[in-house]
């Protein structure tokens, strides 16, 4: 189910292995995930220079909710590309140790502000898509839900995959939060649930800098638990975090996994 590359075998640091006692000793962990965490499986992130998704385009137009309304051919041209995109991606090792985390009872489970399924495709159970995911795309007419390999059969004939439950035939809306829509409530409550009864929280491939979300880790500071970051690059929460690794999230995650099982 994974991306399987060669990797070369990271030895667990000091860091590591202060995580690892963490998690194995927290009453309650929970994972946060960002884009980075699927760089490892081929998917960029957004806004790493001339590699970033919005690198050329203003995320402003093509993806927010009046666009899909006004010019769904414009907003397609971009979704469209995207799920052509993403139809060969799989998990990568550090989705794969986050479930095995999850199966093994050591997190309660997965926050992740990613839309592209592949924590789900690892096996994660307890997983909050808090922006929404492209498993499905929704008639707004008449709430018909459509399959992405449907949708994206669709888009790649007819520019606009389109209802065929309505007369009308109007666009599709990919089942994710654009911008200019409020995050769905059910999904940031139960998220802000996990954080307040965390002691441990693992926020992962995230840069911790696009809100509501990035607010979590602070619900989890301000209740008296633990920050660990795993991520590339500075975020503002690193001053706040025990530990922080900033490798490969992949090779950091498969490191942490081989610390866990020496201490289980």
């Amino acid at each position: 189910m994974s991306n399987e590359q060669p990797l070369k075998q990271q030895e667990p640091s000091a860091a590591t292995r202060e995580l690892a006692e963490a998690i194995v000793n927290a009453r309650s962990a929970v994972v946060l995930t960002g884009a980075g965490v699927s760089v490892p499986s081929g998917i960029p992130d957004f806004r790493t220079p001339e590699k970033g998704m919005w690198e050329n385009v203003d995320p402003m137009e093509v993806a927010h909710i009046d666009t899909f309304h006004d010019d769904p051919e414009r907003f397609w041209s971009f979704y469209g590309a995207r799920f052509a995109s993403l139809g060969d991606k799989l998990p990568n090792g550090a989705h794969e140790v986050l479930a095995d985390f999850e199966r093994s009872g050591l997190i309660e489970g997965v926050i992740t502000q990613n839309i592209d399924r592949l924590h789900h495709l690892a096996g994660s159970e307890r997983l909050i898509e808090v922006h929404g995911s492209i498993e499905v795309s929704r008639c707004l007419r008449c709430g018909a839900d459509y399959e992405l390999d449907w949708v994206r059969e669709q888009a790649a004939e007819h520019g606009i995959p389109r209802c065929t439950s309505c007369d009308t035939a109007p666009p599709l809306k990919p089942d994710v939060v654009l911008f200019g829509e409020m995050l769905p409530e059910s999904a940031m409550q139960e998220a802000f649930e996990l954080a307040s009864g965390a002691d441990l929280m693992i926020a992962i491939g995230s840069s911790l800098v696009v809100h509501p979300v990035a607010g979590l880790p602070a619900v989890t500071l301000r209740r008296g638990g633990q920050l660990a970051i795993v991520t590339t690059g500075s975020t503002p929460y690193d001053g706040d975090a025990f530990v922080k690794l900033d490798g490969d999230v992949e090779q950091e995650l498969r490191a942490l996994a081989r610390a866990v099982r020496e201490l289980i």
